[in-house]
């Protein structure tokens, strides 16, 4: 009987065995377009299975698995059908669970391929050498526009931003009254019924102090520019991140030099940082040094199927790559814990999560 998996499951095998199949990848430009000059040799694979690691070396038509106990050659022709044929399942579904294609599930237990997503500690999918088998591979996550798209950054109730309530002084009755306006997520009509009694949200400081001492990490006032974001986000409905940064450097929120944010572009180079660094390992809940990590790259499979590859070796493709194409999202307020005001010694505070996700095009 066949198996069903999800489509983000679906998406990452899928681009797993297209590179094989391809024997090479295309060179990502920023605005998500991709020129045939600019394809990468894939020359193999690493990837961890169940049993230990194996390796998928591309050799002329062929595809060479090697692992402890596997020892194997196939056609790389019969990737490409296999490929084609979970392509054509996932595209042709509209739910998000989708059922093996005829033939997938035999294929893959031929190549000894038993999970559809690699087990790492690193948080890679897998890790590819470019060129030659003896280059060492850079471990790369994938992320598909097909399917539901994983979130670059999603902390939970860690990554929520502080607000404190300012102005009018809120009697009990009148918290209470906010904090049952209207549904669960309808965390801007309590802003705005705050803000009919007098009151304004001013950004306090990120919530978690882990998130708040890795936001640090790329600038010591990191934490209010990026509250500043979410606030907005939230109070004008602007999600995408290039336009949340345009409004910053109107709004200037650090009084810097005029000529530090028109020049150097500023705001610019600090978002792409924080994007950088969520991209390749940063966590809301886990310490960050801001050294190398393993994730070296994303993939990106966007709607047709064609595989873009963003890595390390063009950082400022990479990095235009995720400031064009990110935005802020809503994390599920009751699950998340943001949207009513508390109060803490005295004061009252609201908090607002912060989620960053890919746009879908």
């Amino acid at each position: 009987m066949a198996f069903s998996a999800t489509k983000r499951e679906w998406s990452e095998l899928y681009a797993f065995l297209r590179l094989l199949s391809d024997g090479f990848v295309c060179e990502g430009l920023p605005d998500l377009s991709c020129m045939d000059m600019e394809r990468i040799p894939v020359a193999g694979i690493k990837r961890e299975e169940h049993d230990g690691t194996r390796r998928y070396l591309v050799e002329d038509g062929d595809v060479h698995i090697v692992g402890e106990s596997v020892d194997k050659r196939f056609p790389r022709s019969r990737f490409t059908t296999v490929a084609d044929k979970i392509l054509s399942a996932i595209r042709q579904s509209s739910a998000d669970e989708v059922e093996s294609p005829d033939g997938v599930e035999e294929f893959l237990d031929e190549i000894s391929l038993f999970d559809l997503e690699a087990k790492t500690e690193d948080r890679t999918d897998f890790s590819i050498s470019f060129y030659a088998p003896s280059v060492p591979a850079k471990g790369f996550v994938v992320r598909s526009r097909i399917g539901r798209m994983i979130p670059l950054l999603d902390g939970g109730r860690t990554a929520n931003m502080k607000y404190e309530l300012v102005g009018a002084k809120l009697p009990t009755p009148a918290v209470s009254k906010v904090n049952n306006f209207g549904e669960e997520d309808d965390v801007l009509g309590r802003i705005l019924m705050a803000e009919r009694l007098g009151c304004s949200l001013k950004f306090v400081d990120a919530a978690d102090k882990i998130f708040r001492a890795n936001l640090c990490m790329i600038d010591l006032r990191f934490p209010r520019l990026l509250g500043e974001m979410v606030k907005t986000m939230h109070m004008e409905g602007v999600t995408k991140v290039s336009e949340l940064t345009s409004m910053l450097e109107t709004v200037n929120p650090h009084k810097i030099k005029e000529e530090l944010i028109t020049k150097n572009g500023y705001y610019r180079h600090k978002i792409r940082e924080f994007l950088m660094a969520a991209a390749t390992g940063m966590r809301t809940a886990k310490i960050y040094r801001g050294r190398e990590s393993a994730i070296k790259g994303l993939l990106m499979v966007d709607a047709e199927g064609l595989v873009r590859c963003y890595h390390d070796g063009r950082q400022d493709a990479f990095a235009d790559f995720l400031f064009d194409n990110t935005r802020l999202e809503k994390g599920p307020v009751q699950k998340d814990k943001y949207g009513y005001i508390e109060r803490e010694n005295g004061l009252y505070y609201m908090k607002l999560n912060l989620k960053v996700g890919f746009i879908k095009r």
